[in-house]
């Protein structure tokens, strides 16, 4: 009997870590410490969007960075004069420190100086990606 309610315990917890997990995961979120974060066009390779930059970093063998690719892909298509820049995370190890990127993909999403606006670790939702992208856009 202490075996079935332990066992029905441990998956009940389970699960719970799993819904809360599974909704965490991907949502666009501001950290406290984003905000005073600035990257520039030559510490990324590339030049930041007019209007926001969408930036993407990657590994090899993360299948949700392809997913996560062609929607930020298709947001930057989208609204004009925003930028889509995709970073090798095992390449910039640098940046990987200093941004606190903890998992593949993870998105930062940057106004038009370069300062995080946004964060979102996992594949975001295209809604929530163009939401975010607003945010930074009126700031």
């Amino acid at each position: 009997m202490v075996g079935t309610v332990l066992c029905l315990t441990v998956l009940a917890a389970a699960g719970l870590l799993g819904l809360l997990h599974r909704w965490h995961d991907g949502r666009m979120r501001m950290r406290e410490k984003d905000g005073a974060q600035r990257l520039t066009a030559a510490e990324i390779g590339e030049p930041l969007g007019a209007r926001a930059t969408l930036l993407q970093f990657s590994s090899a063998f993360c299948a949700p960075c392809r997913a996560t690719r062609r929607t930020l892909s298709e947001v930057a298509a989208m609204v004009e004069g925003v930028a889509h820049v995709e970073i090798d995370a095992e390449a910039r190890l640098d940046l990987v420190r200093r941004l606190s990127v903890l998992k593949t993909p993870t998105v930062l999403v940057l106004d038009a100086r370069g300062v995080v606006a946004r964060r979102a670790a996992g594949q975001p939702r295209k809604a929530d990606v163009i939401a975010a992208v607003g945010a930074a856009v009126e700031a």
